[in-house]
C-alpha cells in the first residue's frame, strides 16, 4: 500500500479516497425514492473528520492491507457512524438542529425520512462489507466486529445509557463505561477492521490494538466534553454547550476542565504505550492519537 510521506498528506489522501468511495457506494436512487437517496447522501458526504476511516487505513497500513479492501471497510464503518448521528440528532434523542455546519437531516428532510435514512445507511454498511474481495473468513469476522460494535453491546447500548442518565449523577467509572460503548466501541471496531483487511492478528497484536483503541476512544469523548464548553458552534459544526444545557453528565462536569485536559493527555500517552510492540509503521496510529487529543473542533 503506497502512502504519502507526511501525516498531513496521508490524512488528506484518505479523506479524499473516502469521499469518492462513499459517493460510489451509496445508492444512486434507482432502488429508493429520490428524497431517501438524497437524505442518505446528505448525511454522509461532504463533512466530518473521518476519524474512523483514518483508523481503518492506519491499521491497514501497519498490516499491509490492500487499499480497496480498506476503502470498503472504512466506508461501512462511516455509514454506521453517519446513521447514528442522524438518529442521535432527532427530537426523540438529542433534538439537535446543526451537524457538520449544516442543518441536521430531520430538519432538512423531515423526521420520517431521517429515520428511514438512518435505517437504510445501517443496512447499506453491511451490503458494502459483505462484498469485500478478500478471504471469506476475514469478511465474516469484519461483519461480526461491526455488528457487535453497533448494537446493544456497543454503540446503541451506550446511547441507551446516555438517554437514561440525563439529569442524573454518574460516577467517573459509570461515565467511562457509557462512553466505551457509545463512542469507543465503533472506534475500536475501526482499528480492528483495518487489521482484518489483511489477516487475523496475533494475540499480542490484538491486545496492543485493543489497548490503543480503548485509550483513544475514551480520549475522543473527553476532548468532546472539553470542546463542548470551550469552543463555539461555528468551530464545532454543531451546537456548543448543549450537553450542559441538557443537564447531561460529562467529564468536565465531574472532573472540571483542567483535570479533564490532564486525563486526555494521559490517555494519549496510554495509546502510545500500547503501540510499543510495533515499529514505525504504526506512526499513523500514533499521530491519530495526537489528532484526537489535540484537535480544536
Amino acid at each position: 500500500m503506497t502512502v504519502p510521506a507526511s501525516f498531513d498528506d496521508w490524512m488528506r489522501n484518505v479523506q479524499s479516497t473516502m469521499e469518492e468511495s462513499l459517493s460510489s457506494l451509496l445508492p444512486e436512487g434507482k432502488l429508493a425514492s429520490s428524497s431517501l437517496h438524497e437524505s442518505m447522501r446528505y448525511a454522509v458526504l461532504d463533512g466530518g473528520k473521518r476519524i474512523r476511516p483514518l483508523l481503518v487505513f492506519a491499521t491497514g497500513y501497519l498490516f499491509d492491507a490492500e487499499k480497496l479492501a480498506l476503502a470498503r471497510a472504512a466506508a461501512a464503518v462511516e455509514m454506521i457512524h453517519a446513521y447514528s448521528l442522524v438518529h442521535d440528532d432527532m427530537p426523540c434523542m438529542d433534538n439537535d438542529v446543526l451537524r457538520r455546519g449544516k442543518p441536521t437531516v430531520h430538519v432538512r428532510f423531515g423526521e420520517a425520512t431521517a429515520l428511514l435514512a438512518g435505517d437504510a445507511l445501517q443496512a447499506q454498511a453491511f451490503v458494502v462489507l459483505s462484498n469485500q474481495q478478500c478471504d471469506p473468513v476475514l469478511t465474516v469476522e469484519m461483519m461480526r466486529l461491526l455488528s457487535e460494535a453497533a448494537g446493544a453491546a456497543g454503540m446503541c447500548g451506550g446511547q441507551a445509557i446516555d438517554l437514561a442518565s440525563v439529569g442524573k449523577s454518574l460516577t467517573v467509572n459509570e461515565l467511562e463505561n457509557m462512553h466505551r460503548l457509545k463512542t469507543g466501541a465503533l472506534l475500536t471496531a475501526s482499528v480492528f477492521l483495518g487489521a482484518y483487511c489483511s489477516k487475523i492478528p496475533t494475540e499480542q497484536e490484538k491486545n496492543a490494538l485493543n489497548a490503543y483503541a480503548k485509550a483513544i476512544g475514551l480520549a475522543f469523548q473527553v476532548v468532546d466534553d472539553i470542546l463542548d464548553v470551550t469552543a463555539d458552534s461555528a468551530d464545532l459544526g454543531k451546537t456548543a454547550g448543549k450537553d450542559s444545557a441538557d443537564n447531561k453528565p460529562t467529564y468536565v462536569s465531574l472532573l472540571g476542565l483542567e483535570e479533564s485536559r490532564q486525563l486526555a493527555e494521559k490517555l494519549r500517552n496510554d495509546a502510545y504505550a500500547a503501540l510499543s510492540i510495533f515499529d514505525e509503521k504504526a506512526d499513523y496510529l500514533r499521530q491519530l492519537a495526537d489528532l484526537v487529543v489535540r484537535r480544536k473542533k
